[in-house]
């Protein structure tokens, strides 16, 4: 879990991950809800389990597109983020995700477009990575 803990250090936010898919067969669990989703559902899931402390949007399973409402952390208040994931593929590929992360900060009464590392995106990508790898071999923890 720490490495969900450090992501959310990054974005100044705790995370809260959600239990695993359930048990039984992995593969049968696997086709079943690859059936419902239209994307990978091991990079759906990690997508959603890795993103789980900031309000949701939308979230289209058949185009795998995850958007999220602004968040801002406790700890910064005058500092808020919105994210978009695309899923890209059904195959557990590394290019199967694209984030982008957009950040502002309050100016007086406003909010004001700020600049995102583009680390941070690619860290959260990873983080989706290795809860999707996770998922797949069945270690919910």
């Amino acid at each position: 879990m720490s490495k969900y803990r450090a992501l959310a250090a990054i974005m100044g936010a705790s995370v809260l991950t959600l239990a695993g898919c359930g048990g039984g067969n992995k593969s049968e669990a696997a086709e079943t809800q690859a059936a419902l989703v239209g994307v990978n559902a091991f990079l759906w899931r990690a997508t959603l389990d890795t993103i789980d402390f900031m309000p949701l949007e939308s979230a289209d399973p058949q185009t795998g597109i995850i958007i999220t409402d602004w968040y801002s952390p406790t700890e910064t208040p005058d500092e808020r983020f919105k994210m978009t994931a695309y899923i890209l593929d059904t195959r557990l590929r590394a290019d199967g995700i694209n984030i982008s992360i957009f950040r502002q900060t309050k100016n007086g009464a406003e909010w004001v477009d700020a600049a995102v590392s583009p680390d941070t995106e690619v860290q959260l990508e990873n983080a989706i990575l290795t809860r999707a790898r996770e998922l797949k071999v069945g270690d919910f923890s």
